[in-house]
């Protein structure tokens, strides 16, 4: 059974069952938020693989997925020859999460030009900012 049901878009859609089949991102349980619309973001469910020691949240996790949430987000702007890479990112920390909640991580698209993209994500628990970042990816093209 998949992750991702059938969409429009056959090549997107093994596309981002290959994003949710990285060891990690299972092991976590992210999933996405909207299974017909990738710009919806994904939700990681915050379970004992998430947490530091103190029983929230490890803010390394939150980095990685807010990355995540934006590859996702530039993955229906990439050509089917193209890909991106991370290439800088950033993370500020709002408040804490708890086990149990459920964070839905979202980016925007600010700017995509012929070699970057620029993306602003955020985390949300039950509408409320837990986190934000920014992240820029290399666009990289097959060499012709």
């Amino acid at each position: 059974m998949t992750d991702v049901p059938p969409v429009a878009d056959a090549a997107l859609a093994a596309r981002l069952q290959g994003v949710l089949d990285v060891p990690l991102h299972r092991w976590l349980g992210l999933r996405l938020a909207d299974p017909a619309d990738s710009r919806a973001g994904v939700v990681l469910p915050v379970g004992p693989p998430a947490l530091n020691n103190v029983g929230v949240l490890h803010g390394g996790i939150v980095a990685a997925v807010l990355d995540v949430a934006a590859y996702v987000r530039l993955l229906p702007e990439l050509a089917p020859d193209e890909d991106a890479v991370t290439h800088d990112a950033t993370c500020s920390l709002v408040r804490g999460v708890p086990e149990g909640a459920e964070v839905l991580l979202q980016a925007e698209l600010v700017r995509r030009g012929r070699t970057l993209a620029f993306l602003r994500s955020d985390a949300t628990v039950d509408g409320a900012v837990v986190a934000v970042g920014t992240v820029t990816k290399s666009l990289l093209r097959p060499r012709r």
